[in-house]
Formats: structure tokens, sequence, C-alpha cells
């Protein structure tokens, strides 16, 4: 959910780079409530660094909890007998959580800021923690999922935070980067949970052994959840004295009542193009987020005892995903061609899946490393694509209400598509589940490919009309 949810951010500022002016780190403007002149400093702060970096440590903390059950599914089914289908719910949790939590969230990070966000999240972060390290006991199951739930929760408080530390700490020309630095922590964090988990708990016959294992990986959760709470209590700032450019210092001075976020989201649902986008960018990151779920599932009926390799399969499309987003930013920074780039990798995203679906049989696992490997390349490649074509779709539109859209699609689709990619591998194997998936990333393919017929048809058409 959480990749999702974090590359949004990377969009967000390459638009909001093109809106704000060049400022020097030391620059006076003029300006007050009032619109009279009155001298005010531009000034960047060095603990803006520790700030994000702060941040990004408490991301990490936070989506390394979205798959570590997941990811040792079959150890946790025994531990505390509960069926495979439940256990998948201790990612879905995030995803579910997620869907009606993210718009009240945002605003009310528009209305209370960042400090109170911040306090909030890592707090849940730490409860939910301490309360799973409670419920290592076959017959506490719930508890275990209460604690999940606080952590899912927590997330949601997380997701918006990085494009709000950037342009309230950052100056225009760092804003890049300190967004890249908190997505990069959401996303370590993820890989961390696939190779972590298997590692720390192994599978063992001995359930007083297994839940000592267990216990070590929930403390050392709890631990460093505690430090980051702790940190973020006594260092985590508002804002700066004073502002870091001359856009942020205008920000400061724009009452809440000039901006209706509500109005904002009435007009993105009455964009007919952005609506299409919204469907194919769902479905696209919904089976990415059934198969990260279902992954254990997936390598152990075809490789029982490989726990440890289905953990490094998932660091493999996480990392190679990472890489894939790098590239695919660099192209659209270059080539500026949005509409094809999303089309082609949408469509590689197909084949990528259709490959991977037919070789995880082979009994090779270097295969499904490699296929696996270019699944992740393209279809979390596909994420910083589709929030860009977002933003060229409804621009002047504030860039983070398009972002919350995209995804709460993509939670709903992660919902259904694992749940129903669960069912259909439980009762006809996972060749079954994976063409099911495959089927839904051709239909987005399709939308995509009409999506871009049809806009290049205004386009032409607009031209000859100004001829």
């Amino acid at each position: 959910s959480f990749c999702l949810a974090l590359w949004p951010v990377s969009a967000e500022f390459k638009c909001f780079k093109t809106k704000v002016e060049d400022v020097r780190m030391e620059h006076k403007i003029r300006l007050n409530q009032n619109g009279d002149d009155t001298n005010q400093t531009i000034k960047l702060y060095k603990r803006r660094w520790f700030i994000v970096l702060l941040f990004s440590s408490y991301s990490l903390c936070n989506s390394f909890q979205w798959i570590q059950y997941g990811i040792i599914n079959n150890i946790f089914m025994r531990f505390y007998g509960v069926e495979s289908f439940t256990i998948d719910w201790m990612s879905m949790i995030y995803m579910l959580t997620y869907i009606p939590f993210i718009f009240p969230v945002t605003w009310l990070l528009d209305k209370k800021g960042l400090r109170v966000i911040a306090l909030v999240a890592t707090a849940m972060n730490c409860a939910g923690t301490w309360i799973k390290v409670t419920s290592v006991r076959p017959n506490l199951f719930a508890v275990t999922m209460l604690g999940q739930f606080c952590c899912s929760l927590a997330q949601v408080f997380i997701l918006g935070m990085p494009s709000k530390i950037a342009s309230v700490w950052f100056g225009s020309e760092e804003v890049s980067t300190a967004c890249s630095i908190g997505v990069f922590g959401n996303q370590l964090g993820i890989a961390i949970g696939f190779l972590v988990p298997p590692i720390l708990v192994p599978n063992i016959e001995d359930m007083d052994q297994l839940a000592y294992h267990i216990s070590i990986m929930f403390y050392i959760t709890a631990g460093v959840a505690t430090l980051l709470f702790l940190l973020v209590v006594m260092v985590f700032q508002e804002r700066p004295e004073l502002p870091p450019t001359q856009a942020q210092a205008t920000a400061r001075c724009i009452s809440p009542e000039q901006y209706s976020y509500t109005a904002s989201i009435l007009r993105l649902l009455r964009n007919k193009p952005f609506l299409l986008l919204i469907l194919t960018y769902g479905l696209n990151v919904g089976c990415f987020y059934a198969v990260g779920t279902l992954l254990n599932r997936m390598i152990i009926e075809h490789y029982p005892g490989e726990e440890l390799n289905a953990g490094r399969i998932g660091l493999t499309i996480i990392i190679a995903g990472m890489v894939g987003s790098l590239i695919c930013g660099i192209w659209l920074d270059r080539t500026k061609t949005y509409k094809q780039t999303t089309l082609t990798v949408y469509l590689m995203s197909f084949v990528g899946m259709l490959v991977y679906a037919f070789t995880l049989s082979l009994g090779h696992l270097w295969v499904v490393f490699l296929t696996a490997g270019a699944l992740g390349f393209f279809m979390t490649g596909y994420l910083p694509l589709g929030f860009e074509f977002g933003v060229e779709l409804t621009y002047p539109e504030c860039e983070g209400t398009s972002s919350g859209l995209l995804n709460c699609s993509a939670q709903v689709f992660g919902i259904m598509f694992t749940i129903c990619q669960g069912k259909i591998i439980d009762n006809y194997g996972t060749l079954a589940g994976n063409i099911f998936l495959c089927v839904f990333l051709f239909i987005g393919s399709v939308l995509t490919g009409k999506d871009l017929f049809l806009m290049m048809v205004v386009v032409k058409s607009s031209a000859l009309h100004r001829e």
C-alpha cells in the first residue's frame, strides 16, 4: 500500500519546482498579511536534513511491518492456528485502513501542521509494536491483529508528509532531493520487510522456540519505534523560524479559508481523463500489491522450505522497482513523453506478469529471481509515471489531492485482487491466480492505449482549429 503511496511525492515536486521562483540561501523579500512592504529573511537551516532523515526513519519502521507477516505466511499460520487468508489480512489491513482515513488525515495535516501529524504517527506506530510484543502466544491472534491495525493507521499519517516537509523546510532547488529521501525510507522499509523476517523467524517445529524468535523480531521493532517516537517528541519542529523560499513565505500569509479541499476533490471527479487514469492506475498497482502480499504462498507452493529465498525474491522486486522508477523519472525529465512512456511501461508490466506466471513452476529459483526482478522493474516503475500523468491531467489542482485519489484506487483494487487471487491459488493453483492478474493488466493496457489515442485526437483537433 505503501509503495504506495510514496511515489506521488516525487511527481509533486517536479511540478512544484516549475511553479516557484529560484531563491538564494539569504534573500530579502517584502510582504505581510496586509500586502504592505516589510523585510523578511529567507533562510535554509542545517537541521532540515535531520528532520527529513528522521521522517524517513520512522517511515521505514512503519513500512517494514506491512509485509512482516505475509512474507512468512506459513510460519504465522502454524503459530496462531489460523488460515492463510487470515494472515493475508495482516497486510491488507494497511490497504483497508488507508481508504477511509486518508482524506481526513490530509485535511488534518493542512489544519494542524507537521509536528502534530508526526507525533500521532510515531505514537501509534510505537503503540502498535508494543501491542505485538504482548501477543506472542498462539491464542492471542486478535491482539497481534490489533497491533497491526495501530501500525496501519499510523501509515496514513505518514504517507502525506514528504511533500509537506520538503516544501516547509527546503529551498526550491532541494525539494526533489528531500522528497526522494522521504520516499527512499519507505521503499527501504518494504525491502527490509521482505528480507529480515525470514532470517529472524526460521521455520522450526518447536513452538516455544518459534515464539522466542517471533518475540525477538517484535522486540527489535518496538525498540526502534520507541526510539524514533522519543526523537520526534524532543526534536521534530513544526517549521523553521524563517521560511526557506519566497513561495513558502507567501504561503504562510494565505488564509486557510481561501482553499476548499472538498471543491478540489469534486473538480477532480468531474475530470474524465483523470477518472480513467484512476481506474488504470488502480488495476496496475493493485496487481503489484497482490503479488507482494501472496509472494510467500506462491514461492512455498513450488519451492517448499524456501522461506528465506521468498524474502530475497521480494527484495529483488523492490530493488528492481526502485531502479525502474529512477530510470523512468530521468527519461521523463529528458523527453516529457508522459503518455507514450506510460503506455509502454504498462504493456511491459503485462508482459512481465505473463513471463513470471509461466516460469514460476519450472523448478529453477534463479529463473524466478530474474522474472520477478523484471516484473518489479516495470510494475513499480509505473508508479511515478502514473502520478506524473496525473499531474499533467489535473493541473492546477493540488497534487496531494490527486495522489490521494489515485492511492485510494490502488488500495481498493489491491484488496480485491489479493482476496480473489488468494482464493484462486487455493482452488486452482498459482498459474491460474497469476493469469487472473494478467487479464486485468491487459485490460489496463487497452484502456491506457485508448486514453492515449483519444488525447492525441484532441490535441490534433485543437491544432487544426488554431490554424
